[in-house]
């Protein structure tokens, strides 16, 4: 695939701005997150970080107070009909809120994260999971493939990060994980070593690329939008990121699981049959993605 040209107000201008500043400065560790910020506020990509919530009133604060607030312009979240007081918590910490009236499920927080964002003119949405499972506090690491324009999305990966069990990863999630992700590989192509996190950036330009109605409003949704990427000739990059597993961080258990990794199987048959013989209107060309937020307050 040729490069891009790099033009002023693009992200790779920003970002080789950002490192001729790294080259000049020779500060240390902190000259990577002095280079990103330069890059983004170079460029001007607006950053926007989404939080798809669902009973998150315990971890909430913790989660936001670790997101750099020098590189996000906003955040977004979209409370999936809690039962806490998420809401408020949010509202407090000056967060922009939106509220589903009835739960939609895990994908269908994330399609009204990403219309939201993309409608407030987010330029890069970073995902962050505000049960504080994943730490706000390496986005800068995120963000550096998108703004080096090596990557169209970047996944923070538990797998690259190591000591997955020292992290409190349940031992029959770790096997599912690395039994899913290389048939995931095979099929799709890639050569990525987790599917299965929460903690991504994408660009604006992946966003609008895929069709977000057509996926599931369940777990899948994660895959399902890898998948569409795949189609649509989207870069996907990776960065370790830490096992944080703790009482009050959401996860699924065994049963639904098992469900999940049926859908998983279940999307790989439908992307083989896609490449090969028998098209799907999941891997079409996306409609327009709009601000559908109908019923939210």
């Amino acid at each position: 695939m040729r490069r891009r040209a790099a033009t002023p107000g693009s992200l790779a201008w920003g970002a080789r701005s950002g490192r001729r500043q790294l080259q000049r400065s020779r500060l240390g560790p902190w000259c990577i997150l002095r280079a990103v910020i330069a890059g983004v506020m170079k460029g001007r990509p607006r950053l926007v970080v989404i939080m798809p919530a669902f009973n998150a009133a315990r971890t909430l604060a913790a989660c936001v107070a670790e997101v750099p607030r020098d590189l996000a312009d906003e955040i977004v979240l979209v409370d999936d009909a809690s039962h806490d007081d998420t809401v408020a918590i949010a509202r407090g910490l000056g967060l922009t809120v939106l509220v589903h009236p009835e739960n939609l499920g895990y994908g269908g927080n994330q399609k009204t994260c990403y219309r939201e964002a993309l409608r407030r003119d987010a330029g890069i949405v970073v995902m962050v999971h505000p049960d504080h499972q994943y730490n706000p506090q390496v986005i800068p690491q995120l963000l550096e493939p998108l703004l080096e324009d090596r990557a169209d999305a970047v996944f923070g990966s538990r797998m690259l990060g190591g000591a997955v069990r020292e992290g409190g990863m349940p031992w029959w999630k770790v096997v599912g994980n690395v039994v899913l992700t290389r048939l995931e590989n095979a099929v799709f192509g890639l050569h990525l070593t987790e599917y299965h996190s929460g903690f991504r950036a994408y660009s604006r330009a992946y966003l609008e690329s895929v069709n977000l109605g057509a996926n599931s409003n369940d777990f899948v949704f994660d895959s399902e939008i890898i998948a569409q990427g795949v189609v649509a000739g989207m870069r996907i990059a990776e960065i370790p990121i830490a096992t944080r597993y703790f009482p009050e961080a959401s996860q699924i258990g065994f049963g639904r699981s098992v469900v999940y990794g049926l859908a998983i199987l279940r999307l790989l048959v439908r992307f083989a049959l896609h490449r090969r013989w028998w098209p799907h209107p999941q891997f079409g060309a996306p409609r327009v993605q709009g601000s559908d937020l109908g019923g939210l307050r």
